[in-house]
């Protein structure tokens, strides 16, 4: 199975990151600029908590879908995802299937592997590293 599917590792991990990093902006579109339509509306950029939650997702998804400082972003939107699921989730219930944890639980998870692993392939990071490499 790894000679069909896993020859298709870089490729496949370089989706991930990039389709993960553009739904984490939808959230801050949503929050900030109300678009798409949804049941938090819209918030002032510098209100507190939902503004500035807005801004840290719209940029650190922007940059992890292009893989740009995909490391740091993707470490501080972990971060916020762990802020987000403690503050907002866990003093409802313990269990995320009945606090509506889950999508901060796995934002915060899956932001945390793309800071181990880094960027990958089809990344700006990786342009600038291949660049440096050759001079």
């Amino acid at each position: 199975m790894y000679a069909v599917i896993g020859r298709f590792t870089p490729q496949v991990f370089a989706l991930f990151r990039i389709v993960a990093g553009l739904m984490f902006m939808v959230h801050g579109t949503q929050k900030l600029l109300g678009k798409p339509p949804g049941e938090h509306g819209t918030f002032p950029p510098f209100s507190w908590p939902a503004g500035i939650s807005g801004i840290i997702e719209l940029v650190c998804g922007f940059l992890i879908a292009v893989g740009l400082v995909t490391g740091i972003a993707a470490f501080i939107a972990s971060g916020e995802m762990a802020v987000a699921y403690f503050w907002q989730h866990f003093p409802k219930d313990f269990w995320p299937i009945n606090n509506h944890g889950e999508p901060a639980v796995l934002y915060c998870f899956i932001f945390l592997y793309i800071a181990a692993h880094g960027a990958g392939i089809w990344s700006i990071d990786n342009v600038l590293r291949r660049r440096t490499a050759v001079t």
